[in-house]
């Protein structure tokens, strides 16, 4: 076998694989209309009503989307940009309300998806914005971690201050 078909053969895989998580991530958010509406919801806003471990298990499903992709060669920036998805959505699907709302409109599952393929098709493009995103992530959450440290040393200055009479 020559180099030229051994990569028609991983090319052939790859696409049967993407296929298959193309799937999986239409199930999870999508494959269920409700009746009346454009609106859509999969398994994972399903799973999410149950309390304390749905969302959980939405996530650990979701994951093997991420997974995948990590087999497939999908670099850190792009994995972690995947894991922010599910992350978000995780997240979301805690709170009351907004994460059954969250389930019509995030769907981490398909995003994710459409970012490994975009990988697989733009790989220098997709790296380029997932580290972009990640980068201005890492500094938004650094300035967050900066403002309520210095909101608490500003607290703790006047406590002091108020303790000690000045």
């Amino acid at each position: 076998m020559n180099r030229h078909d051994k990569n028609q053969i991983n090319q052939a895989e790859v696409a049967k694989a993407t296929d298959k998580l193309s799937r999986l991530a239409w199930l999870m958010d999508s494959s269920f209309g409700i009746p009346g509406t454009n609106l859509r919801i999969g398994w994972d806003g399903i799973i999410g009503f149950i309390p304390g471990i749905g969302d959980a298990i939405g996530a650990l499903i979701s994951s093997h989307i991420l997974t995948q992709a990590a087999h497939m060669g999908a670099p850190k920036s792009v994995l972690l940009k995947m894991g922010f998805n599910i992350a978000t959505d995780a997240l979301l699907g805690i709170i009351p309300v907004v994460g059954d709302v969250s389930d019509f409109v995030w769907k981490a599952n398909q995003r994710n998806v459409e970012l490994l393929k975009d990988y697989l098709e733009q790989p220098e493009r997709t790296v380029t914005h997932s580290r972009l995103f990640i980068g201005t992530l890492g500094v938004l959450i650094f300035g967050v971690l900066l403002f309520f440290g210095m909101i608490a040393f500003l607290l703790m200055r006047w406590l002091w201050l108020s303790v000690q009479g000045n």
